[in-house]
């Protein structure tokens, strides 16, 4: 993707403070955040006890507070857990009203230079504050994204003007279809979407970007240790499909007459044509396997797509 586009997310954020917040988060999350630098992050995911996801999101560490981006309707239900596990740890959470905005293209970061912010070269999930449109705000590298993303946090009642800014930098409105083609191409599924608390981590493909091998315990450790012991063999695994012609979410994947799988998000892109990605059984999911969607031919693919 050539240029700039920005799109609304619907997620929010819960901010950690207190002494121990990155020890504390550390023990709980599936990956190493207790050593992370102030500015930077990582992606990470909240399991329960069986290894099933309740939440994926980015850790960024601030100066005073770790911020933990995720879907909004997620930051209720994560806080409670993380409440229930404190018992004692002198950690405190709040809910910063904030708006979270993806600004996605080869051209995202000159734009946004160009709307006024100082922006660094940014690795993944480094971030930095700066002003854009007037407002104080928070940009993040967002590696869990396509087309080489930047979110940006920003106050609800500056969004619109950082809107203008944005659009005065030369920055488009990015559609949501074009936005499920992008994630789908790359292979970036997001939660309550493409993933759910019925998916185990190594289902999705996403293990080595939010998981660490080598600390120690965490809720739903025991699971992802068994699976990484067994090769990471799961009955059910994401991918991407070629369609013979436009899917919808939720359609089914057969080999026969039998349903091998089910997509969870469809689009039409401009290099490829109709795609879709969705769940497939062990028995189909390699890539170049021969399936149907509703009567069409489709083509199993890994992801992300190739070039």
């Amino acid at each position: 993707m050539t240029g700039a586009a920005f799109l609304d997310l619907t997620r929010g954020v819960l901010a950690v403070s207190g002494p121990l917040r990155q020890k504390f988060l550390h023990n709980l999350l599936s990956n190493d955040v207790e050593s992370v630098q102030p500015g930077h992050g990582r992606l990470a995911s909240l399991m329960d006890a069986r290894g099933r996801i309740l939440a994926l999101m980015r850790v960024l560490v601030a100066k005073d507070a770790v911020l933990l981006e995720l879907p909004a309707d997620r930051v209720a239900p994560v806080r409670a857990l993380l409440e229930h596990y404190r018992v004692g740890a002198p950690v405190r959470f709040a809910e910063p009203p904030l708006a979270v905005l993806a600004m996605l293209g080869a051209g995202a970061r000159e734009c946004v230079t160009r709307a006024g912010a100082e922006l660094p070269e940014l690795g993944p999930e480094a971030h930095v504050e700066t002003t854009l449109g007037g407002a104080g705000v928070r940009v993040s590298r967002a590696s869990d994204l396509p087309a080489s993303a930047l979110v940006v946090h920003v106050a609800p009642e500056s969004i619109a003007a950082m809107r203008a800014a944005l659009q005065g930098a030369g920055a488009a409105t990015l559609e949501a279809a074009a936005f499920d083609a992008l994630r789908v191409e790359e292979g970036r599924p997001l939660f309550g979407i493409d993933v759910t608390d019925d998916n185990l981590l190594h289902e999705t493909g996403l293990i080595a970007e939010y998981h660490s091998p080598s600390k120690g315990c965490y809720i739903g450790q025991e699971t992802v240790a068994r699976l990484e012991a067994r090769g990471g063999n799961v009955n059910k695994a994401l991918r991407g499909l070629r369609l013979g012609q436009p899917s919808v979410p939720g359609a089914p994947i057969q080999a026969g007459a039998k349903d091998v799988g089910r997509i969870t998000t469809a689009a039409v892109s401009e290099r490829f044509g109709p795609i879709a990605m969705g769940y497939v059984h062990r028995d189909h999911f390699a890539p170049g396997s021969a399936v149907t969607v509703a009567g069409s031919p489709a083509t199993v693919v890994a992801l992300p797509f190739p070039q």
